[in-house]
């Protein structure tokens, strides 16, 4: 009976590494993404934090904790808290998000070995350190996020909030690592702690600004009273749909057609600089579109 149920999580573990290996191939920007996001994150974590008695947040913020403590092994740490987690992650969320995370946190806790001895930087400007370790961090977290990985941990509990009622990732981490923060100040001393959050705060901020970043795009509203010139450089030149509004000016009455597109930032200023050259009493309204959803944009499925 041992042997045959032996045979069959051997079967189990190889099918998994053949998806793995399957979906490496498949995805490679996706994975040299999330390693290099790994580094980045791991890098900060083990440069900017560790030796500054810094608290975490997450699952890495109590391995951290238990560091400090008791001495430890942060890696083990770190490998050890994720397993239940991602037995959660496997009922919860996509066979492809499990398979990215798995790799993300065997790979953080590789790393996290191999970066014991990194050097830090010298320096007596906590408040700066402090900051940019959370800018390194959510920098690198933010990276793995926007290629629909996770690196384990609360991450795991982030993405199915995300997915579940579209709950922004670093404010819902914020919250939820607040009594983390607060629990640290009996070991890092208040400081530390307020230093730490400080350091969660920026992380937050630039995991969802580098989310953002890859989804904002500009909506242009165009207001003229001759559409065509616009429609043809827009769909032609641009390769970009535009949508036609039959609108008219409430003082003039006249007919002012509204040509309304979505571009990326370089389109829009090419579309600028075209109706500025050509139609110069157009009217043109831009503003930034935080995420932009549908064919030619960020896909309804996830990944």
């Amino acid at each position: 009976m041992h042997n045959i149920k032996f045979e069959m999580n051997k079967r189990g573990l190889k099918k998994f590494a053949a998806m793995g290996i399957i979906m490496a191939k498949a995805e490679w920007s996706t994975l040299l993404a999330v390693i290099f996001g790994c580094v980045v994150y791991t890098f900060g974590v083990m440069s900017f934090t560790i030796p500054f008695q810094f608290p975490d947040s997450g699952v890495t913020g109590i391995a951290i904790l238990l560091k400090y403590a008791f001495g430890f092994s942060l890696p083990l740490m770190v490998g050890i808290a994720n397993l239940a987690l991602l037995v959660m992650a496997w009922r919860e969320l996509s066979p492809r998000v499990v398979m990215w995370t798995v790799f993300s946190v065997a790979l953080i806790t590789v790393l996290m070995k191999l970066m014991n001895d990194v050097p830090f930087p010298r320096t007596d400007q906590k408040l700066l350190v402090a900051v940019i370790s959370g800018v390194i961090k959510g920098y690198g977290g933010g990276l793995v996020f926007h290629m629909g990985a996770s690196m384990g941990g609360l991450d795991i509990v982030s993405l199915y909030m995300q997915k579940k009622y579209g709950v922004e990732v670093g404010r819902f981490s914020f919250y939820i690592n607040m009594f983390i923060i607060g629990a640290s100040t009996l070991v890092v001393g208040t400081e530390n702690a307020m230093l730490g959050l400080v350091s969660v705060f920026a992380s937050s901020f630039m995991t969802d600004s580098t989310l953002s970043s890859f989804d904002k795009r500009r909506l242009v509203m165009v207001i003229t009273k001759d559409p065509d010139p616009v429609l043809h450089f827009v769909t032609k030149e641009l390769g970009r749909g535009v949508t036609v509004i039959e609108s008219h000016g409430g003082y003039s009455g006249e007919d002012r057609p509204t040509v309304m597109c979505v571009l990326t930032r370089r389109q829009s200023v090419d579309l600028k600089r075209f109706i500025g050259e050509h139609q110069p009493n157009d009217f043109v309204i831009i503003a930034d579109a935080n995420e932009v959803v549908g064919k030619g944009f960020k896909p309804w499925k996830p990944r």
